[in-house]
This record gives structure tokens, C-alpha cells and sequence, in this order.
């Protein structure tokens, strides 16, 4: 196979912006708001997608795109089947990682924790706020199962649909939110040369933040 040069060859220089320590807030979830305002000024589309990265029970990681959700002084939020893959490596081992990359600012954030499932009426006040559509999908998928075709999928859909015809659609047992507490925030800004700018916040015991500048 002749070597493909088209990975090598792609190359952005970031120059678009700097992150200082004089710039940088002293709460990590507040400079999050803050980078996330620019995140919606820009008109990122889906700017709250995120790498999720969980490890099953034997050691074995996986990486997906879930949707943040909700972000306050616990940590990060998002939804999903409590039976998925991600749900069950989260009941063998309850620390994850995420990521979110925003190209169009050159900019990256990720952090690590621990992860909890948040309380049923949390769950259920989302679940209320979601599209009919989604609330009937959440019935219908059995959440990372083998299934026989696509018809299968849109029967369960339908099955549903009958279901719950008529009547607002109760949030399924199997499905809810989970918590990301996180220990570790890291805030990357891409520079010239490779030479980015990477604050990284760290949890002290006292539940204060230690901000310190990591090398490129």
C-alpha cells in the first residue's frame, strides 16, 4: 500500500488568540461560562458536544460524543440509557474523561473526575423539557444492543408511539443523568509553532483550585 500523505500534510498554525494567567478566572466552571459565551457568540453549531471516554470493568476504554447538559458548581451533566455501554462501564468504574474541541476558536477544554448519577427529579425535569420525538426514542432504543435491521428500530418506535398515544410519555426507569465531578480542568489555546497556551486547574482539598501552566 503506497504511503498516504494526506493525515501528514493537513496543518493549521493557531494564531488566533492567547490565554495568560492575568486572563485566566480563579473557578474553573466560570471560565468555562466565560469561553462558552464565545462558544455561542461564534454560532458554533452543537458547541456542547463532548468527548466522553469511560473504561469498562477489564480495563477496556471507549470514547463517544454525548451533549453536555448542564454545568454549575458540581460538575458536568449529561443524559443517556442508564443499560448503554457508557452506562455500564460507569457502574464498573465511576471515572471518566471529557473533551470538548472548538476549531473555530482554536481552543480545547478537558477534564476528568468522577462520575455519579444525579437524582431522579433532575432526570425527569430534563427529560420533560426534551422533543416528544426524543422522549419516544428513549423507549425505543435498547441502547447499544445488536439489533436485526433498521426496521426493527422504527417498530419498537411505533410500538411506542401507540404506547403512549394520547398521553404525555414518562421517563423510562433505565434512563437518566449523570455527573461529572471533575478534579482535573485543563483550558487549551492553540499558539504559533505548536507553542499552545495550557492552564490546567487542579482540586485542592479545601475544594480551591490550583491554576498551573503545563508545557506544550
Amino acid at each position: 500500500m503506497p504511503n498516504d500523505n494526506r493525515y501528514a500534510e493537513l496543518r493549521e498554525n493557531y494564531q488566533m488568540s492567547g490565554l495568560l494567567e492575568a486572563d485566566a478566572l480563579d473557578d474553573p466552571f466560570e471560565q468555562f461560562h466565560r469561553w462558552f459565551d464565545d462558544v455561542l457568540a461564534a454560532g458554533i453549531v452543537e458547541g456542547n458536544a463532548m468527548s466522553l471516554a469511560t473504561v469498562s470493568a477489564t480495563g477496556e476504554p471507549d470514547v463517544r460524543i454525548v451533549l453536555l447538559k448542564a454545568l454549575d458548581q458540581r460538575g458536568f451533566s449529561f443524559f443517556t440509557n442508564y443499560e448503554s455501554r457508557k452506562g455500564k462501564h460507569l457502574a464498573a468504574n465511576a471515572t471518566a474523561a471529557i473533551c470538548f474541541h472548538w476549531k473555530e476558536l482554536e481552543r480545547q477544554v478537558r477534564a476528568t473526575g468522577t462520575v455519579e448519577k444525579v437524582s431522579r427529579e433532575e432526570s425527569e425535569i430534563y427529560f420533560n423539557q426534551r422533543p416528544r420525538i426524543s422522549q419516544i426514542g428513549a423507549w425505543a432504543s435498547a441502547q447499544s444492543s445488536v439489533i436485526e435491521g433498521r426496521e426493527t428500530l422504527e417498530s419498537a418506535r411505533r410500538l411506542h408511539e401507540q404506547r403512549f398515544d394520547g398521553q404525555s410519555v414518562p421517563m423510562p426507569e433505565f434512563w437518566g443523568g449523570y455527573l461529572l465531578r471533575p478534579k482535573e480542568i485543563e483550558f487549551w489555546q492553540g499558539r504559533p509553532g505548536r507553542l499552545h497556551d495550557r492552564l490546567h486547574y487542579h482540586r485542592q482539598s479545601d475544594n480551591t483550585w490550583r491554576i498551573s501552566r503545563l508545557s506544550p
